[in-house]
Formats: C-alpha cells, structure tokens, sequence
C-alpha cells in the first residue's frame, strides 16, 4: 500500500516537472522567435561616417586620419571597404525578442564596431560563429539577434600595419631608360642603360637595350626590371622618415639610386609622356661598416668557411621622396644590386638566331673547314664538300660556350679551335670566336680579336668533337 503511494507520488512529480518544462518551452517560443531573412539591417553610406571604434576620424577636409598618429598614412580605400560592409549589410537570419544575448556570445562580444555620423551613432556587436550554418551571430542594439551573410570580423580583425598606404611601383611597361647612381664617387656620371631598337651594334634585332660597354640581354634586363616591379612593398620600418632620420638607414647617401624612365599614355588620347620612378637603396650603416673592415682584414688571407657562409643582409629602400622606408630581403638587396653590364650581358659566346647564319669557316688542328648553306624559303640546308649535313650538333655546341666569368685576360695558351661565323646580317656580316686553353678545367674565349670570359673546356672540347663529326666522316 505505502509503495503505490509512493509510486503514485513520483508520477504526479514527473507530471508536474513536464507540465513545467513544456510551459517554459511555450514561454521561449513566444519571447524568441527564429526565422529566415533576406532583410538589410544596417544601410550606412561610407562618405557619411565621421569616426568610429576603429581607430580613424575624419578631419575637416574630408580625409581619414589615424587617431594616435595623424601623421600616419592611412589608407583611404581600405577604410572605405571596412564602411562599404554596412552601407547594405544583410542578414540571414532574424532571432526576435532575445532575453538570454549571451548565448549568441553578444553579451561579451569578440568585437565591437562603432560608427558616428551626424544623425546617429551605431554600435555593432560580433558575437559567437555558428559552425552549423557557417555564419556569425550579430546585434545591432534593436532587441533582435541575427545571423549575417558575411562575418565583419574577416575585415575587422586587423592592426594598424593592414591600413597604411603603401607606396605603389608602377608597371613600368615601356621602359625607355635605366640609370643607376651611388656607391662609386669616382664615377662622375651615372651608368645608364638606354632603350634603342632596330640597332645596328648587335646582330640580334632583339637587342634593344645597350649599356656603353655593348649589346645587354634583353631577358636579362626584363629580369632586373621585374625585380623592380615585382618588390614587396610591406615590411616598413618608419612611416614618417625625416631628413635628419635618413642617415640612420643610410638613405642619406643611398648605396644605390635606380631611375626608371618610362613612357604612359595620356588617359583619353594616343599621346605618350615621359615619367621617371626612383628607388633608393641602401644597406644598414653599422653593418656595412662592418663588412668593410672585415673586408680589409682578410683581404690578402683566404676565407675561411665561416666567413664564406651566406649571412643575411638588412638593407632599406625608399620610393622617390616617400616618407616610408622599407625593408628589403637579402635576396631582393641582392638582385637589385646585381646591375652591372656583366651581369646583364649575353653569357653566350653568339646569340644570333641560326636561321641567319650563311657559313661557318672552322679552323681546327692547323686545317680549315667551311660549312656552306643554301636557302629554301624559310629553312636553311647546310652543306660540307656538297653533302648536306644537320647542324644541329654543332649548332648545340656553339650555344654551349657560356661565360663563367668575364675576363680581359689575353691568352697564352694553345688555341683549341676558331670559328668565322657569316650571317645574312647588313650590319653584323661576321664574328669570330677563338678559343684558348687556360688550364685543364677552362678556356678563354676572344670575340673579335678581343679576350671576353672564361668558358669550361668541357664545353670547348663538345665543339671539337661535333665539328670531328662533320668533317672526319
């Protein structure tokens, strides 16, 4: 008997708890209330916010400054993609009525975002991210919580770093000059690298740039000017350099000074006009003067394999008359400072285009041998002792013969073998190529009657035998 009591007793309870539950689940569901929305919450015109929690105001010309540094300089765009996320910010979702904000995360939000402009101020709170419906919670101070189609935080979540503007490099596409100062005071004059097609000092149409010394690789110089183009203007270490400041990253005095001439075409019409972009660049003082006495010391010394280890180099670049300096990485340092005409040269021994070559006059061993060649439209047939003959072996050879380094050095070893190459070229009908032992791992190359680099003897010796395939069969 005292047991049904007590059973009865339970099952009253369990009525009551679910008869509770199911009345506060009834109460929820008429306080909040979820549903699907396509509504605009928010339509703030960017032009009209004068300041807000990020950090920037207006001043009264219309222009953004940075509130702890006005000197600071602020990206005019970026903020206006940070505003144009309001100027329609829609929403996905709509809770109604919300009693409990923090479990949306909106009590203790992970961002606020506040704008002013003269009507209203608005306070936009970035609660938790639903990982359901991959999109974040967000409140707006109207009683209701949404779920909004795009996060704010994804642009929010900056530093001030994200908002400088940056110096831009042009695109540099026609470049009509190069000059480069610094770094030599006995050289009174700039070297400069001037743009010139249909030349008559190269037999290659190609070439179009030339320094005083010769003919420069027109890829070789694209190169250098890509590593201009391309440099990664970010890393910056003052926004607000003065002239008293520029010696400390050795501006004052760059260690190099690259001038690029360039033409545009006016917008609107086929006029062109000449511009000019500067880039100054220069390694740290302290650790330049360092090298240098290091440089001194073991100047009659061998290195040793510490001292040849590759160190990196901290080195700064500023754009015209910026007031941002930046850091340059080693390798960025190193390619820009990599101009000289050796540098920027062909490595190749010829580099004309084969199609225009009529004759080869070899002379090998104390005999000579000439390589003749009719053409038929546009392909060429070579011939020795009236048998046609493929040239691509020596053809190979002739473009192997690169520079390992360039030299003056006139030879006094045995001349391996020479070649009298004759073009269809009005203005470049011939070049010779000879062809010295300098030891058994190199040779020294004379174009023309002139010592030009050191080349390997392997590929000397790769030339001798394609010639020994053609005229010893």
């Amino acid at each position: 008997m005292k047991r049904n009591r007590k059973l009865a007793v339970l099952v009253i309870l369990l009525v009551c708890i679910s008869l509770a539950a199911f009345g506060v689940n009834k109460y929820e569901e008429q306080k909040e209330v979820i549903k699907n929305s396509d509504e605009i919450i928010l339509e703030v015109a960017g032009d009209k916010v004068n300041t807000g929690s990020f950090g920037f105001h207006r001043n009264d010309e219309g222009k953004w400054l940075y509130d702890e540094d006005e000197a600071f300089p602020v990206d005019e765009e970026k903020i206006g993609a940070l505003l144009g996320l309001f100027e329609e910010f829609g929403v996905s979702f709509i809770i109604e009525e919300v009693e409990d904000f923090g479990q949306y995360g909106l009590d203790t939000p992970v961002c606020t975002i506040r704008m002013e402009t003269k009507e209203k101020n608005y306070e936009i709170r970035l609660g938790n991210f639903s990982a359901m419906d991959s999109e974040r919670y967000v409140s707006i101070g109207d009683g209701n919580a949404y779920l909004v189609k795009k996060d704010p935080l994804e642009q929010f979540e900056i530093e001030i770093s994200d908002m400088i503007k940056h110096d831009e490099i042009p695109e540099l596409e026609k470049v009509t000059g190069i000059s480069f100062s610094g770094g030599e005071p006995e050289r009174k004059e700039p070297e400069r690298i001037i743009y010139e097609e249909d030349s008559t000092d190269s037999y290659l149409k190609e070439d179009v740039y030339f320094m005083e010394q010769g003919e420069l690789d027109t890829a070789r110089v694209k190169n250098y000017l890509d590593a201009i183009r391309n440099l990664d203007l970010k890393d910056y270490i003052n926004y607000k350099v003065s002239e008293n400041d520029l010696a400390s990253y050795g501006l004052d005095a760059p260690e190099l000074s690259i001038t690029v001439d360039y033409t545009v075409t006016e917008e609107g019409t086929d006029e062109e006009k000449t511009e000019s972009f500067v880039l100054n660049i220069a390694r740290d003082p302290k650790e330049r003067a360092e090298e240098e006495k290091k440089a001194e010391k073991r100047e009659n010394q061998e290195k040793t394999d510490e001292e040849s280890e590759e160190k990196e180099i901290t080195a700064y670049v500023r754009a015209e008359e910026s007031r941002i300096v930046y850091q340059l990485s080693t390798e960025e340092y190193e390619s820009l400072m990599d101009r000289s005409y050796d540098s920027l040269r062909h490595q190749e021994m010829f580099w004309a285009d084969f199609k225009d070559v009529s004759e080869l006059e070899i002379l090998l061993e104390g005999n000579t041998y000439t390589i003749t060649s009719d053409k038929k439209g546009d392909e060429r047939v070579y011939r020795y002792l009236d048998e046609e003959l493929d040239l691509a072996d020596i053809r190979s050879a002739i473009k192997g013969l690169r520079a390992e380094t360039f030299t003056d050095e006139t030879p006094d070893g045995k001349e391996e073998i020479s070649l009298t190459i004759r073009m269809d070229n009005d203005n470049y009908p011939e070049t010779t190529i000879q062809l010295y032992r300098y030891n058994g791992e190199a040779c020294i190359a004379v174009v023309d009657r002139e010592p030009v680099a050191f080349v390997t003897r392997a590929s000397v010796v790769d030339l001798v035998e394609a010639v020994n395939g053609v005229v010893l069969k």
